[in-house]
């Protein structure tokens, strides 16, 4: 049995703050954004996440592609 995974993990470009990190991630996923942007900041906060990591993530997903 084959799975079609052409799941890709692009930055959002509708659902976008910042640069689209988390509007990507919730797309991915199959999550609501503002949890995902709720969930990140709580990790930014108390569990010692580093801003750099959004920052890392910025710079190494593409942008999704136009439509």
């Amino acid at each position: 049995m084959t799975a079609n995974n052409n799941r890709h993990l692009y930055r959002s470009r509708e659902e976008c703050i910042i640069a689209g990190v988390c509007g990507g991630l919730a797309d991915f996923f199959g999550l609501n954004v503002s949890r995902v942007r709720l969930i990140l900041l709580l990790l930014i906060l108390f569990a010692g996440l580093s801003v750099w990591v959004y920052i890392v993530l910025w710079l190494v997903v593409p942008l999704e592609p136009q439509r």
